[in-house]
């Protein structure tokens, strides 16, 4: 875990920055600096106005970084102060007070030197970033020589959720580090039927007993340890059978059925989706509606016995268009964005892609607490792994997911920790 650096009242004056905030002022007494790029997280962090050097220290735009850092920033006119809360890194409650013009701020009403006061630039205000984020527990480096600022982002909590598929065994107890489980364990055959036996070849079926350790022993323990389980169904429209399913009501109505009665048989707290290569052949809005109309009937066979219904969804910049996300999210309790196998799936996801697919699922009016962002541990690895967490906490997601269990490497798992942990954890 990331320990938190300690708030001193003389802090060092190689580095501060500021976030912004609109108002109404006029001018900035500090002269403007070198272009400076900040780096959150290891993903540049654009900001709306360029930062500032007042008399060697660079201070930075405030609201953008505060909110990057889930800091909730409001600016004060009446005595033009910036007044923040957030959690520190040990979860503490934390507000910082900065007046404009003051060399001094306080962090819970105790007063703490700064290297400059802030000041304001067009309709920001700017603020030392290394008291603040040394405040709510962030990590700050100044790279002189590539004029960047990187910050590091305490470990905060978040929902955290792992697919175990047949073949996961091994890493069972990771399982412990996770707020639900999704269990990939059945899917739509070519028939359109729901199937529990390996028909595809995509390995999603009830797995063989070994000894004491059955299918249904793994989920009683799962959910004993106090998380949560899904049965997840894969289903691919490679051959049409997909499309088959959602359309024809005979085979609609079997399928819900099937799923209600596995997942209530089972133990199972829920059914996740995983219909994938819709409107790729077929009409977008053809196969959105089909998927619509099969989610919304499956919310209100299963929800009477308290099972929730979750969806693991192709991210909108990808090539599949058959996802209403907005109305997806009005029925389901999560969605799981899929935002990996841009061209190759054997290698870390741009981020710039991965940003794309964040910011256009928010542009759909889907709640931000429904939104999980899928990170493909095939893909990534222990320097990559923290890209996507940290995006996911920039954005105030509700959490992440992992495909796989089975594929965590110990440094993965070191760096997950180091930034987030499970809710409740």
């Amino acid at each position: 875990m990331r320990l938190p650096y300690p708030i001193r009242k003389c802090l060092p004056a190689v580095l501060a920055s500021a976030m912004l905030l609109p108002i109404g002022a006029q001018g900035a007494s500090a002269a403007t600096a070198p272009a400076v790029t900040i780096v959150l997280d290891d993903v540049k962090l654009p900001v709306p106005v360029p930062p500032l050097n007042s008399k060697g220290t660079i201070l930075l735009p405030f609201r953008k970084i505060a909110e990057a850092l889930g800091v909730n920033a409001v600016w004060v006119p009446a005595n033009k102060s910036v007044i923040a809360k957030g959690k520190g890194a040990a979860g503490q409650r934390v507000e910082v007070l900065l007046k404009l013009g003051q060399k001094t701020a306080t962090i819970n009403n105790v007063k703490y030197a700064l290297n400059a006061a802030p000041v304001m630039s067009g309709d920001s205000v700017l603020v030392p970033l290394a008291f603040f984020s040394q405040a709510f527990g962030a990590q700050v480096t100044w790279d002189g020589p590539a004029k960047t600022v990187r910050v590091v982002s305490p470990q905060s909590e978040m929902r955290l959720l792992g697919f175990y598929a047949v073949g996961a065994y091994s890493q069972l107890a990771i399982t412990n580090e996770m707020n639900d489980v999704a269990f990939g364990w059945s899917q739509v055959d070519y028939n359109g039927q729901i199937n529990i036996k390996d028909t595809t070849g995509d390995r999603w079926y009830w797995p063989q007993a070994a000894a004491e350790d059955t299918p249904e022993s793994i989920v009683a323990q799962v959910n004993s340890n106090g998380s949560g389980s899904y049965l997840a169904v894969l289903g691919k429209d490679g051959k049409g059978q997909l499309m088959k399913m959602l359309t024809d009501k005979t085979l609609r109505d079997a399928s819900i059925e099937r799923l209600h009665s596995l997942a209530k048989d089972n133990a199972f707290g829920g059914i996740m989706l995983d219909f994938e290569g819709l409107g790729w052949r077929d009409d977008p809005v053809m196969a959105q509606s089909a998927l619509n109309g099969y989610v919304k009937q499956l919310v209100s066979a299963v929800k009477p016995d308290g099972i929730k219904v979750a969806l693991a969804v192709p991210p909108l910049n990808g090539e599949y268009k058959g996802y209403d996300y907005a109305a997806l999210a009005k029925w389901a309790d999560e969605l799981v964005i899929m935002a990996y196998d841009y061209g190759n799936n054997d290698k870390p996801q741009p981020n710039a892609k991965v940003v794309e697919a964040i910011d256009k699922a928010i542009a759909t009016g889907a709640p931000k607490s429904k939104l999980l962002l899928a990170i493909n541990l095939n893909a990534e690895n222990e320097t990559t792994v923290d890209d996507k967490l940290g995006l996911a906490k920039r954005y105030g997601l509700g959490g992440a997911a992992f495909w796989r269990l089975g594929l965590f490497t110990d440094a993965e798992r070191t760096a997950i920790d180091r930034s987030v942990k499970k809710i409740g954890g």
